[in-house]
């Protein structure tokens, strides 16, 4: 009979057992995660993705139309100040040149000498034709000869000044100096050039980057044939979102990782920010030289940059996910406190990838719900279980090599 006594006390006991716990945790609230705040070191970074580049690049065309008869360059090639990269076929030119060439070696050595004979013979007529006449009209003064002669003479005269005149004329043309020369070797000197054209050259020292041409091809001025790296700096375009544009400055320092080599970082330093935004993108420009030049970096590599634009050495902070209404440097938390939630509007300081410095608002060994979006109801009971905030290795900042900022809209 005991037992059977036991066993009927013993169920009901531990019925009301369960119904309280039951009710304690009906009234406690439910459970949720959260952070402790405390003072840890923190930065305050920008990333963005861009690309590698030189400070300038070159592109390369054929002033002339022509039909390319040999490439002497490809892509990856070193080549230096006039290199040749390109052979072009113009025949036709040559054969003017020679043709030009020719007549400028004529000029000297058959029409001038003759244009020079030409002179003095046509000078020599003439002063024959002065004695004839001088002598008719000393005959006609006397009446020994008739008038009619006389003008014939006369005529004669005239005629081979005339022929003096063009043959002065003509001597003075060929003459060395004179247009005749000067027009040659004018044309002599345009053929040149142009011949020279068949030679496409690199106007820079550098790398080739690229090339859009082979043998045979029909190349036209206007169409790129090589693009060439210039030799000096090489930098890294990034295209910022314009909401970080009031925590970047020049000579601000970096770290970058590119995409082929993502164990590999190397510094960089911000030296240029592009004076306008493009408003497609909602994006501005940053260039950041690098220096030393890795020697794995190659051109159009793909690059993450992380800028240092803040720097704590003992901040209190939260991370990014307890806050909610995020609005310029205001935002609001869950704060937990005698067991209960209630929502607290904090001002925040530096911001890191992953956590916050708070200005004002809470203080060290404050307790705030993870989630600062929870539906909960200011004042309603939750049960509190700590959750730790992720620390970075490096710099104390709550974030991962690739997470990218939080987005405070």
């Amino acid at each position: 009979m005991r037992p059977a006594r036991y066993s009927a006390l013993f169920i009901p006991t531990l019925l009301l057992v369960a119904l309280a716990y039951g009710a304690l945790r009906w009234w406690q609230g439910p459970e949720v995660q959260g952070y402790v705040i405390q003072a840890v070191p923190l930065v305050q970074t920008v990333v963005g993705t861009g690309r590698v580049m030189t400070e300038s690049r070159t592109q390369i065309g054929s002033e002339i139309t022509a039909v390319v008869k040999e490439r002497l360059v490809q892509e990856g090639d070193k080549v230096l100040r006039g290199d040749t990269l390109l052979v072009l076929r113009a025949d036709d030119l040559a054969a003017q040149l020679r043709q030009a060439e020719a007549a400028l070696a004529e000029l000297a050595t058959s029409r001038r000498p003759q244009a020079e004979v030409a002179l003095r013979r046509a000078e020599s007529l003439l002063a024959q034709a002065q004695r004839e006449t001088t002598r008719r009209r000393d005959l006609a003064d006397r009446a020994l000869l008739s008038n009619e002669a006389l003008e014939q003479a006369v005529q004669a005269e005239i005629l081979a000044r005339s022929a003096y005149d063009t043959a002065r004329l003509r001597a003075a043309a060929l003459a060395p100096g004179n247009a005749e020369e000067v027009l040659l070797q004018q044309r002599v000197a345009a053929l040149k050039a142009q011949v020279a054209k068949t030679l496409v050259r690199a106007g820079v020292a550098g790398t080739v980057l690229t090339r859009n041409v082979e043998p045979g091809d029909l190349v036209q001025p206007g169409r790129v044939l090589f693009t060439i790296a210039r030799e000096g700096g090489t930098e890294i375009r990034v295209p910022f979102d314009e909401r970080n544009l009031s925590r970047l400055t020049l000579h601000q320092t970096a770290m970058v990782v590119t995409d082929a080599y993502p164990g590999q970082p190397f510094p960089a330093r911000i030296t240029f920010i592009a004076p306008s935004i493009d408003p497609q993108r909602g994006t501005v420009e940053v260039r950041l030289t690098v220096d030393p030049v890795p020697d794995f970096l190659r051109q159009d590599m793909t690059a993450s940059v992380n800028v240092e634009t803040g720097h704590r050495p003992r901040a209190l902070a939260v991370p990014n996910d307890a806050l909610d209404r995020v609005y310029n440097d205001q935002a609001q938390v869950l704060l937990l406190r005698n067991g209960k939630v209630h929502q607290q509007e904090v001002t925040l300081g530096l911001r890191g990838l992953a956590m916050t410095e708070i200005v004002a608002g809470l203080s060290a060994g404050d307790a705030v719900l993870a989630d600062g979006t929870a539906p909960l109801a200011d004042g309603t009971r939750v049960r509190f279980r700590e959750r730790k905030a992720p620390v970075s290795r490096e710099s104390g900042d709550t974030a991962t090599r690739n997470e990218l900022p939080v987005n405070f809209n």
